[in-house]
C-alpha cells in the first residue's frame, strides 16, 4: 500500500503509450488517482477501468492519420 496521489498523464500516440499503459495501470492499482488525456482519434490508445480517460478533439480523422504515415 502507498499514499496515492493524483496524476495527469499525457502520452504520445503510438509505441510510447504501449509501454506507458502498464505503468499507468500499476500506479492506479497502488492507489493513485490517474487521469489520462488522449486525443479522440488514435491508433492504439485503449482504455481500461483502472484509470479515468479524458479526450480532446483533433482535426484529423483516422484515415488522414493513416495516410500521414
Amino acid at each position: 500500500p502507498s499514499d496515492g496521489g493524483k496524476l495527469l498523464v499525457v502520452p504520445m500516440v503510438g509505441s510510447h503509450w504501449l509501454s506507458m499503459q502498464k505503468v499507468v495501470e500499476k500506479l492506479s492499482e497502488r492507489g493513485h488517482e490517474v487521469v489520462v488525456l488522449m486525443p479522440e482519434v488514435s491508433w492504439q490508445m485503449k482504455t481500461t477501468p483502472g484509470y479515468t480517460v479524458k479526450t480532446y478533439p483533433v482535426s484529423q480523422t483516422l484515415e488522414e492519420l493513416d495516410g500521414s504515415l
